[in-house]
């Protein structure tokens, strides 16, 4: 009998009360829509270890506010932690920054991974898995897209059920995105709908890019995976399925970025409609 299959947490009545709300600000001054619950999980006897991969290239401003808040989200939930940097040879100085918060937050929780050049997506969660030390790891996006304070509700969706993936989803009750006009929306949809409709891959938000993977399974999957650019996220997902993992959703809302360019572009959306044809032709 397959393992696959998607659990989705329903939404919670503060996600109601945000959405009713319209975007909250966080104490940092920077807007984050969804108020996500978050007693704290005291967790800390269970053994359990999370690597956070953060790829970067011209970051600076974010990563600072990124790293703050997710120190204060595992330090509050007493969770074990090591979050892995991989810039790679960001021009505007990334990596200076980054050097400045590991003397600040120490070595065992701010691993520094540099790579020579900007070498793909893919490669870099590859980098990032060889250098983890956790046996749960985070893919995040370091932009400040992605709030921290839903990682606790990813590991209390994992534990529920063993779940090899916890992803989330902007696409369920709950979910939402803030900040982007009315052409990213429909790109982001048509993507997603395009997408489910060749592929099927059971699960809401394709192109997402906040998931918790157990360690063994993420590294299963990332070497199985062919794709490039904005289908790497994608393919992940399918090889999930292929593979017979379990996969359980979670409710977030995405926020735009607040500092720097998206990389988003014509030419990334060109490519994605390439590779998710190839792929599809390909499982």
């Amino acid at each position: 009998m397959s393992r696959f299959h998607v659990s989705i947490t329903p939404e919670p009545d503060s996600f109601k009360s945000a959405s009713n709300q319209g975007s909250q600000f966080h104490s940092s001054g920077l807007p984050f829509a969804t108020s996500y619950p978050n007693s704290h999980l005291n967790m800390s006897s269970s053994h359990n270890k999370y690597s956070v991969l953060l790829p970067t290239y011209n970051e600076r401003d974010n990563l600072p506010i990124i790293i703050w808040l997710l120190t204060k989200t595992f330090e509050e939930n007493k969770l074990d932690y090591e979050i892995i940097i991989i810039d790679d040879n960001s021009p505007d100085g990334t990596l200076e920054i980054a050097k400045q918060l590991q003397k600040v937050y120490g070595e065992n929780h701010i691993v520094l991974r540099p790579r020579a050049g900007k070498l793909g997506l893919g490669t870099a969660y590859i980098h990032g898995i060889q250098n983890a030390t956790g046996n749960f790891v985070i893919i995040m996006d370091a932009d400040m897209s992605h709030h921290p304070k839903a990682i606790p509700q990813f590991i209390r969706k994992q534990k529920e059920r063993d779940y090899d993936i916890v992803t989330g989803t902007r696409y369920i009750g709950g979910g939402g995105v803030y900040g982007w006009d009315l052409r990213r929306k429909l790109t982001s949809r048509g993507a997603n709908f395009i997408a489910d409709l060749l592929l099927n891959p059971g699960v809401s938000d394709l192109t997402g890019s906040f998931r918790l993977y157990k360690k063994d399974v993420l590294h299963q999957i990332i070497n199985a995976t062919v794709s490039k650019g904005y289908v790497f996220q994608m393919e992940m997902m399918v090889r999930a399925k292929q593979f017979n993992f379990s996969v359980a959703e979670v409710p977030i809302t995405f926020v735009d970025r607040v500092y720097g360019e998206s990389k988003l572009g014509a030419n990334e959306i060109v490519g994605y409609l390439k590779g998710l044809w190839t792929l599809f032709n390909s499982v």
